[in-house]
């Protein structure tokens, strides 16, 4: 079926052919009328469709306005995914999935209008994820003022893979980041309609953890966004070196070169025959041959290499909150190598990478704490790192910026040795400690916990309102300025300054040279498995 007559068929079938029930909250929005449903004082409104089914690696295209009244009561396929690590802490139970998948859903409140609005983007490796997962509902959020826009995006290989004949076809002549660009769409699509829920389109906040983190930074970098949003959020993000289009740089290869090998994998010649190949296998087939999605370095979408752009200044200039967990690595070991055998060996394997900055590393990482060390050293050079260069450079900019530290742990986790463990902190902000996935560490009901939530959804929800996270009967959360202040999420919020002191200055050293020498990527390549580190350049020292 083309994909005109499925977008045809889609909207049929969506379209509500009796009177809007008294009890059912209808809008009039510019892209058409839908009828969600209420729970409470929020209004929920599901599988709304911010393009039209997509083109296989073609960019997204706006959906037209339609008429009748729409049923936004059930949420939307999701996108195409592969299954789910065995065992893995974050799997959930997303139902249908489709390339047909780009919908959106919206939390108000019964009544407001000019609310805040965060359009939140699920993480996921840009692999898996829907924004259709139970802990992302905001109604929460909702009740407290906000208007929430969770989206979909296309993942994976459907989301993210360039190839020449895909540029070649293109009338910009480059290909991949069309996830990216379903979420430029989306935040196109808020603009357009989200006054109609009672959203401000001149105040949005683009938030996201992890991959969602990390789109949060690809938006701030790329032109194409500039102007639709406000204030950013990006929970545990990592600004890892990036494929360029066509050219081999970083030692990464060029991401025209990645696409052209997993078609030779596939055992696809040209564009029909990758065309072809039924969505399910290809997302199975393209992670069995180890495909990582990320960003394309196109010249257009996204310009240049992240750290370049944020030291540049050209990002967006917008406020951002910016942190990260202490655990990181305990829920993702798969980033960290094993632990060596003594602390010998380690020190030994340390002196031959570092070179001149061995001392350093070894005063930061420790060998008399081999397994601390080990799972320190990437979280601090994906995620900490990150968070620090983020408000740094916002800061850099004029813009208000504040950096958090998340290290509460709770029985169940901690009993599984998951202590401030990667995406910990996401049902406390949404205040869905009730709705967390299966195999999730099971978040007590207890006051400690809901006072923790109760704090944060305070602090965030004030962020996006005002641009200054503030909560009631808590602590103020100073900027970063020139004090390197944090809000450290322990047992309750506690405001300090200079977190693990030392940490990003011995990173951003390691960043440097391999930027100058052009020939080492940086993202998890450290401590024990980092290749030699080259000479400090003259631009570093």
């Amino acid at each position: 079926m083309s994909s005109v007559l499925r977008a045809m068929a889609l909207t049929a079938a969506a379209m509500i052919a009796f009177p809007a029930a008294a009890q059912n909250p209808l809008v009039r929005a510019p892209s058409g009328a839908v009828q969600g449903e209420s729970h409470g004082a929020v209004d929920v409104y599901k599988g709304l469709p911010y393009a039209r089914p997509p083109m296989r690696w073609k960019p997204p295209v706006a959906v037209p306005a339609w008429s009748g009244v729409r049923d936004a009561t059930k949420f939307g396929a999701s996108c195409m995914q592969p299954k789910s690590r065995p065992g893995s802490i974050y799997a959930s139970e997303l139902g249908e999935m489709s390339e047909d998948c780009l919908f959106l859903n919206v939390w108000s409140k019964q009544g407001v209008r000019d609310a805040p609005v965060m359009v939140w983007i699920h993480g996921g490796s840009l692999t898996t994820g829907s924004s259709a997962e139970a802990m992302y509902d905001g109604a929460k959020l909702a009740e407290r003022g906000v208007v929430v826009v969770s989206i979909n995006y296309r993942l994976g290989a459907l989301g993210y893979l360039a190839h020449p004949l895909l540029s070649a076809e293109s009338p910009d002549k480059v290909s991949g980041n069309y996830g990216l660009l379903d979420q430029i769409e989306a935040l196109r699509w808020v603009q357009k309609n989200i006054a109609a829920f009672g959203g401000d389109p001149s105040n949005v906040t683009i938030a996201g953890e992890s991959a969602g983190a990390l789109s949060v930074m690809y938006l701030m970098a790329s032109p194409a966004a500039r102007g639709l949003f406000h204030k950013a959020i990006a929970q545990s993000a990592y600004m890892i070196s990036t494929p360029e289009l066509k050219q081999a740089r970083f030692g990464e290869q060029a991401a025209e070169a990645i696409g052209s090998q997993i078609a030779t994998a596939l055992g696809a010649t040209d564009l029909a025959g990758l065309r072809a190949i039924d969505a399910a296998k290809l997302m199975e087939g393209t992670a069995k041959v180890g495909y990582f999605p990320l960003g394309t370095i196109d010249g257009r979408v996204l310009p240049r290499q992240l750290v370049d752009v944020f030291d540049r200044g050209e990002q967006a200039p917008v406020p951002i909150v910016a942190g990260f967990n202490s655990g990181e690595i305990r829920s993702l070991r798969f980033l960290a190598p094993p632990v060596p055998a003594d602390a010998a060996k380690y020190e030994a394997t340390i002196r031959s990478r570092y070179s001149d900055l061995a001392d350093d590393f070894l005063k930061q990482y420790p060998a008399n704490n081999l397994e601390a060390s080990i799972l320190a050293t990437p979280r601090d050079a994906l995620y900490g790192w990150t968070a620090e260069r983020l408000v740094r450079r916002q800061t850099a900019l004029g813009q208000g910026s504040f950096l958090y530290y998340f290290d509460h742990g709770y029985p169940a986790a901690d009993q599984a040795g998951l202590h401030g463990f990667h995406a910990a902190e996401l049902p406390y902000i949404f205040g869905t400690m009730d709705r967390t996935p299966p195999r999730w560490p099971k978040n007590p009901a207890t006051a400690t916990e809901s006072a923790m939530s109760e704090a944060m959804l305070g602090y965030w929800t004030s962020f996006m309102r005002t641009g200054q996270p503030s909560a009631d009967r808590q602590p103020a959360w100073q900027p970063y300025g020139s004090t390197r202040a944090y809000m450290a999420f322990a047992d309750a919020p506690r405001p300090a300054t200079h977190l693990l002191p030392g940490m990003f200055e011995l990173n951003e050293q390691v960043v440097c040279r391999r930027r100058e020498s052009g020939a080492q990527s940086w993202n998890w390549n450290v401590g024990i498995v980092s290749p030699p580190l080259p000479p400090a350049a003259e631009r570093c020292k």
